[in-house]
């Protein structure tokens, strides 16, 4: 039996949610921080939403005071993600460097492989 990452407590075989703390134990996620000028900061924003694999964007000044955070859905195009762009033009407008934390889904770990052995017949 496996213990949850987050809480410890025991887990039921082949659990998708530990039952204590409720955490999903299909999804992981890593965080990056970019420096970025307030020149490029709407650029690799623009990136970052095409990667695909991004579920969150955090935009800080240069003292690590959170200024924005967008939320980055699968699919957003066009119309939806124009409010945020010019929400990171104010941004840029104020600030000289920025920090972005680029929060990311990563895919769950395969599963350990069993390891068999196979009997010949008659030994």
């Amino acid at each position: 039996m496996e213990n949850c990452p987050e809480c410890g407590s025991r887990l039921a075989e082949n659990a998708k949610f530990c039952h204590v703390c409720g955490r999903d134990l299909g999804k992981t996620t890593t965080t990056q921080e970019f420096s970025v000028s307030a020149d490029d900061l709407t650029r690799k924003v623009g990136e970052l939403f095409r990667e695909g694999n991004v579920s969150k964007i955090i935009v800080k000044d240069e003292k690590g005071k959170q200024l924005l955070e967008i939320p980055v859905t699968a699919g957003v195009v066009g119309v939806l993600l124009a409010p945020w762009l010019a929400a990171l033009g104010v941004v840029a407008a104020f600030a000289t460097k920025c920090t972005l934390v680029v929060v990311r889904n990563s895919p769950p770990a395969p599963a350990q492989a069993a390891s068999y052995r196979i009997a010949s017949p008659g030994k």
